[in-house]
């Protein structure tokens, strides 16, 4: 539900549905399966039960020239993994090729439901990882995507997870060469949901999402970390602006500053002394965001 702070910012109708939202994100099913060996019919004609099943192979070739294609085709896409093995590298190498339909759908801006984390690894299988080594392979993977992505320690998700229940909606900033745009965020379960502001002022409660960051802390209790990655419509970030609201919510949910938490609590429960320019005088003085800006000089010392 909406609090007063959105309702005074004119968004309060639309954002009391946008919490409600169903999980948005690209599914992947579990890695999981077996298939034939190489490319062509040449390395079909090479399995050792080829020959069994020889003639209804050429029949269906003759009969159904089409469909036998089509099979070929099917088959030549996938990879034979073993069931329920993978050493690291074989694993990054699985998830990537999970992904590789995923193209399509990101490139449109589209969401999928029920995004969750086993539908990105084997979680009983990295069950028997060491969290450094699970911090390894989430990076080494997503280091080569186009997205953003985190390993977040278990303290620090807690102290953001406790306060996004008393304040679930803030007001973000994201620097462009002419100023500021404003992003709403607001936290759907583990999810946070960004909108752009004008978005939600024109369209209300159909405003779609522009950023959804997912947060898993099925390994939270017992490997210490909660992994986090992210789906954006490229029609409206990229993905280092996607990276500085991101890191705004660390800024923000994470802080020890008293000051800049208070800034989230007052967007929530006090509207009426909420200001916008705050925001930007407490992302300007982070740093958080200078490269966004062309006319200043970011300091990468």
């Amino acid at each position: 539900m909406a609090g007063p702070a959105l309702q005074a910012w004119g968004l309060g109708a639309a954002l009391r549905s946008r919490a409600a939202l169903r999980p948005l994100g690209l599914l992947v099913p579990p890695c999981r399966g077996v298939a034939g060996p190489g490319p062509g019919e040449e390395a079909l004609e090479e399995n050792p039960f080829y020959g069994k099943y020889r003639h209804k192979i050429q029949e269906l070739r003759r009969s159904s020239p089409d469909v036998f294609e089509s099979r070929m085709e099917k088959r030549n896409e996938v990879k034979k993994q073993p069931v329920g093995y993978s050493k690291q590298g074989e694993f990054i190498k699985c998830m990537e090729e999970k992904a590789e339909g995923l193209g399509t759908k990101t490139s449109k801006g589209a969401f999928t439901k029920d995004k969750t984390l086993d539908s990105i690894l084997n979680v009983e299988m990295v069950k028997e990882k060491s969290a450094e080594e699970i911090k390894q392979i989430w990076s080494q993977y997503f280091s080569a995507k186009d997205t953003v992505y985190a390993v977040i320690p278990a303290e620090k998700f807690d102290l953001i997870w406790k306060r996004a229940q008393k304040c679930p909606s803030f007001l973000y900033a994201l620097p462009r060469k002419e100023g500021y745009e404003f992003f709403v965020g607001q936290w759907s379960g583990t999810e946070l949901h960004f909108t752009s502001l004008i978005n939600i002022q024109s369209k209300g409660e159909s405003a779609p999402s522009n950023l959804i960051l997912y947060h898993y802390p099925e390994l939270q209790k017992e490997k210490g970390i909660v992994l986090m990655t992210a789906e954006m419509d490229p029609k409206f970030l990229v993905v280092h602006e996607a990276q500085c609201l991101a890191n705004q919510v660390q800024l923000f949910y994470a802080t020890d500053r008293s000051q800049t938490y208070e800034l989230v609590e007052t967007f929530n429960h006090r509207s009426s002394e909420f200001k916008y320019m705050s925001v930007i005088a407490e992302l300007e003085q982070s740093g958080l965001g200078r490269e966004l800006r062309p006319g200043q000089v970011s300091d990468k010392s």
